[in-house]
């Protein structure tokens, strides 16, 4: 076997166990990996100041917790550890994508500029349109994702 052919298959073993590490599409992630080898959850937004501060808080590298193969920032070792006793409660939705989107079948990227909290619950949307098209009727977009959300979970964003 030549070195270029070695090289080669290789490579082709590395790449195809890449979709395994990441759970297919699960989390909605920065592209790129963080310094513990991790993608980036919330775009580095700290998800404890979602339920805590007046406005989202960017998250520093120094503070990280590692939750289901997913890195998320904190704005303080005290957020953090809020998080690290209850990381579900503290996650978004629908792995962070918009959940209008997941209503629709879709995986749309999550911005906490657009957030909303509904019984202790943290939903993100793509857009400030998507999000007043949730305000008509929150509960009928809520329920539908959360009927949708099993069907796309393991389906990656370009597949849908």
């Amino acid at each position: 076997m030549t070195r270029l052919t070695l090289t080669a298959v290789l490579s082709a073993a590395l790449i195809s166990l890449s979709p395994a590490a990441f759970a297919a599409d699960e989390y909605n992630v920065n592209n790129g990996l963080t310094l513990t080898g991790h993608p980036l959850g919330m775009h580095g937004f700290d998800p404890v100041s979602m339920f805590e501060a007046e406005a989202p808080q960017i998250g520093d590298a120094k503070f990280t917790s590692e939750h289901d193969g997913v890195d998320y920032y904190f704005a303080s070792a005290e957020t953090k550890a809020a998080f690290d006793a209850d990381p579900a409660a503290m996650l978004p939705q629908f792995g962070g994508f918009c959940a209008f989107g997941v209503y629709a079948g879709k995986k749309l990227d999550g911005d906490v500029r657009y957030a909303d909290i509904v019984d202790g619950k943290l939903y993100l949307f793509v857009n400030q349109s998507i999000f007043e098209k949730y305000l008509e009727d929150r509960a009928t977009i809520i329920d539908g994702a959360f009927a949708k959300w099993p069907e796309i979970m393991e389906t990656p964003v370009g597949d849908l």
